[in-house]
């Protein structure tokens, strides 16, 4: 008997009618002799919610509290959910992330899944019962409730899968589908039936909204098969498995990020260690570095560019500023008036000139480049954020036709 791990996104939760259709969609599935594991995320817009909140005591709350706080909107969909299945006559069981055997480290906010004990899901789906677990929640070694990041939820389906051997997970959304680029700002936009690993991990790092990137990370690593697809739609979406090479489309996708910042030394000694120190730091303040670019040195100085999230601006930036005073730098500055537009194809692997073109794209647009970032897949420039959907738009029209 085969198991399917199913995820709702907070859109598919958003109010009481909608909890009840994704109650007959998970009845429907075990009704076909599976069995289900559902994991879902808080209503709508809880999270938010939550945190303005938290701001409204604090205005930078302590990162335990906030968990503790946050992990109770995803305990009202579980609570929600499995009423809507015991009225359709089917037996449910609902589990915080924790009792689901969910362990994390103990980064708060944006904790790592360390180990998953599924004794206790597999226990309830012998009795033949649907089992609904609280996403983007889990227990740290000190036994605190901690919380994966944004999109956790996606992270805790796919461990979830993995750990049980799933036969596949269903990620459940408000579209039908991972599209070449945000249907939102571009109509043109097109559903990609099959995508790999690798494509969907830098279009979720390079800011597309669909999967967390942790998650894909995890897929790619433990090779669970997960599809992408409509709430509202029992066929379609996008699969998301290994493929090595793609004849065809050199592009996939395009993406626009504008939830970046960049953080600038101005005059840092250019010597040995310098980077290690800074960059360290960081690190050891678990924030995630994206695009870097230093400058030719000059007279023993340089300058030293990188982008974070700008949900971390303010921690890097403090921590870029005690960091510049120390090493007796001109000045370090922060800026969150920036956005990340990013080509992505494994075709890209076998088809020169691609960044020439992206190039020439942007400057027919009017669009400066401040910043650039590639690997073998993908090729991410820097521009101004008032810039973006326009970038966006003369991008996806060169590439995807």
């Amino acid at each position: 008997m085969a198991i399917i791990v199913q995820k709702y996104g907070g859109s598919s939760v958003a109010d009481t009618e909608k909890i009840k259709k994704v109650a007959e969609k998970v009845v429907n599935t075990h009704r076909k002799g599976n069995k289900v594991v559902v994991v879902v995320s808080a209503m709508g817009k809880t999270t938010d919610n939550l945190i303005s909140l938290a701001r409204q005591i604090h205005p930078s709350p302590p990162t335990r509290e906030m968990d503790l706080l946050l992990s109770t909107g995803e305990l009202v969909s579980v609570a929600l959910l499995c009423m809507a299945i015991e009225k359709l006559g089917y037996e449910a069981e609902g589990l915080p992330g924790f009792f689901a055997g969910i362990r994390t480290d103990d980064a708060h906010t944006k904790a790592r899944i360390k180990t998953v004990d599924t004794r206790r899901i597999i226990e309830e789906l012998k009795k033949g019962k649907i089992v609904v677990v609280a996403g983007f929640q889990g227990l740290s070694p000190q036994e605190n409730i901690t919380t994966l990041g944004r999109g956790g939820s996606d992270l805790t389906a796919i461990a979830i899968a993995g750990a049980l051997k799933a036969e596949i997970c269903e990620i459940y959304t408000d579209v039908p589908g991972v599209f070449t680029t945000d249907p939102n700002l571009v109509p043109e936009a097109k559903i990609i039936p099959v995508i790999s690993y690798k494509e969907m991990l830098e279009m979720a790092s390079a800011g597309a909204k669909v999967m967390q990137s942790r998650a894909v990370e995890f897929a790619q690593k433990y090779h669970i098969p997960c599809v992408v697809k409509s709430t509202c739609q029992e066929n379609g979406g996008t699969m998301v498995t290994e493929v090595d090479f793609k004849e065809g489309a050199i592009v996939s996708s395009v993406t626009l990020d504008d939830k970046q910042a960049k953080i600038t030394f101005f005059n840092v000694p250019d010597k040995p260690g310098i980077a290690a120190k800074i960059f360290g730091a960081l690190g050891d303040a678990n924030i995630n570095v994206d695009v870097i670019v230093q400058n030719v040195s000059t007279s023993g100085y340089t300058d030293l560019s990188f982008t974070v999230n700008i949900t971390d601006m303010e921690k890097a930036y403090e921590i870029s500023r005690k960091l510049g005073q120390e090493l007796k730098c001109k000045d370090v500055t922060a800026d969150n008036d920036i956005a990340k537009i990013t080509v992505i194809g494994l075709g890209m692997m076998n088809h020169p000139g691609v960044a020439a073109r992206m190039f020439k794209a942007l400057a027919d647009a009017g669009v400066n480049i401040e910043m650039i970032s590639t690997s073998e897949i993908k090729i991410s420039c820097i521009i101004r954020k008032g810039e973006g959907h326009k970038a966006l738009k003369a991008v996806h029209q060169e590439f995807i036709r």
